[in-house]
C-alpha cells in the first residue's frame, strides 16, 4: 500500500470531470481531499490524500498526466523559512493537525511537514511571514 498526499492543477476544460471518481472505478484508490479551489471557467486547484496499491497508484498517477492534470508532490507547499522564524509559537495553536510543534523544554519550534494539510492557518498567522505558500 502507498499513501501520498499530492496537489492537482488543471486547466479549466477538465474543471467538470469527473476527475476524483475515476481515480476511484479505474484505479481503486481511496482519497481524503484536503484542500480544493474549483470554479467552473477557471484553473482548478486541489490537494488531496492518495491511498491504494503501488501499481494503482503509478497508473492513476499516469491517468491525471495523459489527461492535463500537473500532479507535483504536497511536500513542496507549505515551507518554513528558518531564517525569519524567530520561534515565537504563534503558529503552533493555529495548526489543526500538529504539524506545527513547542519543545517545551527548548521553546523551539518544529515543522512537521508530513503532518501538514496545507490548510494555510499558518501563513498570516506568523508575525514575520516566516510560513510560506508554494504550489
Amino acid at each position: 500500500m502507498i499513501k501520498k498526499r499530492i496537489v492537482l492543477k488543471f486547466p479549466h476544460r477538465l474543471v467538470e470531470q469527473p476527475i476524483v471518481c475515476n481515480l476511484v472505478k479505474e484505479y481503486k484508490l481511496e482519497f481524503n481531499i484536503l484542500k480544493a479551489y474549483v470554479t467552473p471557467n477557471e484553473e482548478g486547484l486541489m490537494v488531496l490524500e492518495l491511498l491504494g496499491q503501488n501499481d494503482n497508484y503509478q497508473n492513476g498517477i499516469s491517468y491525471l498526466s495523459n489527461i492535463g492534470v500537473e500532479v507535483q508532490p504536497l511536500s513542496r507547499d507549505i515551507i518554513r523559512n528558518d531564517n525569519r522564524c524567530t520561534q515565537c509559537g504563534m503558529c503552533v495553536g493555529i495548526c489543526p493537525t500538529g504539524a506545527l510543534a513547542m519543545e517545551p523544554s527548548t521553546r523551539i519550534v518544529h515543522f512537521y511537514n508530513q503532518k501538514c494539510i496545507a490548510c494555510e492557518l499558518c501563513v498570516p498567522t506568523c508575525p514575520v511571514q516566516a510560513m510560506e505558500v508554494h504550489f
